[in-house]
């Protein structure tokens, strides 16, 4: 293997699992640097602590094998990604090292990642909307260009379908997916999807495997998330981020601070949990006179937990959630905090409506359920709640359902009209007028 120039070069003082401890001088947080032995190939690592004149570091392939007269080459600059238009459509690892088999990536330039996020000061109000194509969110909770939110979700759960879903059908110029800590069948699956429906040309992929090395769980989000922004800044792209799994990104950081003898918080998370997930979340943004960058990312809750520390401090950084249980979105526990910029302004004028009345006639339906469920006497109202239920649930609900917005929409109205008169909605009139299907249209009350 060919170094780079190096600017510093010491030798290990101490080996303590996969943290090395060198003396050195000149040497700054998060810098790189490579770890020769004697004879072998050398292992890539981090300045993760400096004390004075000791230097921590973490290695990337892990502490096994090293002696204690390994020599430590300083790079001198922190973690760097590249980035040119010929990085559409190719696959990463933590490290930003093609994994595709792929050729050379020619006349790219390696651009340094991290640095300070945009100054809210700054920032462009969210007004644009991301369609997704699946009407829990376009519907329910729009997805706003910069926004921030993540899927709350539990093992088991198809989050990885409905990230790959959004992934094909999201109106976004450019997706950079970031796979945290993903199983062998996960990697295939989202690549394989990719592939097979034709997103690859302005798809990124930064896959984490749970066979690398952990630390690269810690870079990946940084790479991807300043690719994003690059593509963003420099050619005015509407950007996608959609990340999974940010729990092991949190897990990846509680191992490291036990291996560097850190005392730990709540669970046993460190305590600095709530601005390391900050400072990768604050990255979405939509920058003035360019681009945007959008994050969607899954959380999963250990034994459905939303007070575990991971999604507890994750609610407290993102503009809303979307909760996945039972293979559906649920419309009660998710939330939007940006529809409003978005809805009824660059969306149809019925939206806000049928968005309203649609939960409200749902939240009916299962209430309706429960009296059914323990043996109470149903009303005439109560039969059409359930007949809607039913009609919402497999209509809106099912996670591979895909629509325009706009057909959505229709389809809501046409829902409804199968199950209610128009007086029963509670709309105002001029909007039923506009919008509520007509007999030949629907046939609504037909049995």
């Amino acid at each position: 293997m060919i170094l780079p120039e190096l600017i510093s070069r010491t030798r290990v003082i101490s080996i303590v699992g996969d943290i090395l401890k060198v003396q050195a001088d000149g040497v700054a947080l998060g810098e790189l640097a490579w770890v020769e032995n004697r004879d072998q190939i050398p292992s890539l690592a981090q300045v993760t602590e400096i004390r004075r004149d000791v230097v921590s570091l973490q290695v990337f392939a892990g502490g096994k094998g090293l002696r204690s007269d390994a020599t430590v080459r300083f790079l001198g600059h922190a973690s760097q990604v590249p980035f040119s238009d010929d990085i559409l459509g190719r696959v990463f690892n933590g490290v930003g090292q093609p994994v595709d088999g792929g050729p050379e990536l020619p006349g790219h330039r390696r651009v340094d990642v991290g640095g300070p996020s945009v100054n809210p000061v700054t920032r462009v109000v969210p007004s644009k909307m991301i369609q997704t194509q699946v009407p829990m969110i376009d519907v329910f909770n729009c997805l706003v260009e910069s926004q921030k939110i993540p899927i709350f979700s539990i093992a088991g759960e198809p989050y990885n379908e409905l990230l790959g879903r959004i992934a094909i059908q999201a109106d976004a110029d450019v997706v950079v997916f970031c796979g945290l800590g993903l199983i062998f069948d996960e990697f295939h699956f989202f690549r394989e999807k990719f592939e097979n429906e034709g997103v690859f040309p302005r798809t990124v992929m930064f896959a984490n495997q749970a066979s690398d090395p952990i630390v690269e769980r810690l870079l990946a989000p940084d790479l991807a998330l300043k690719v994003a922004e690059r593509f963003a800044v420099e050619q005015d792209k509407r950007v996608l981020v959609l990340m999974t799994d940010m729990t092991a990104f949190a897990d990846a950081l509680k191992e490291i601070g036990v291996a560097m003898e850190r005392i730990p918080s709540n669970r046993g998370y460190t305590g600095d949990l709530y601005s390391q997930l900050a400072s990768r979340y604050e990255r979405a943004c939509d920058y003035r006179g360019a681009g945007s960058v959008t994050l969607l990312a899954v959380t999963t809750m250990p034994g459905n937990d939303v007070t575990h520390p991971v999604p507890d401090n994750t609610g407290y950084i993102t503009e809303g959630q979307f909760y996945l249980h039972d293979g559906m979105i649920d419309p009660f526990g998710s939330l939007s905090r940006l529809k409003q910029q978005v809805i009824g302004k660059v969306t149809r004028e019925d939206h806000a409506a049928v968005m309203n009345t649609m939960i409200r006639l749902y939240s009916g339906a299962r209430q309706a359920e429960q009296k059914q469920q323990m043996a109470f006497e149903l009303s005439a109202t109560d039969h059409k709640l359930l007949k809607f239920g039913e009609l919402f649930a497999k209509r809106f609900m099912r996670i591979d359902v895909a629509l325009p917005l706009n057909d959505a929409l229709d389809l809501g109205w046409k829902t409804m009209a199968e199950c209610f008169e128009p007086e029963e909605l509670l709309v105002k009139e001029d909007i039923l007028e506009k919008y509520y299907p007509t007999q030949s249209d629907s046939s609504p009350h037909s049995p």
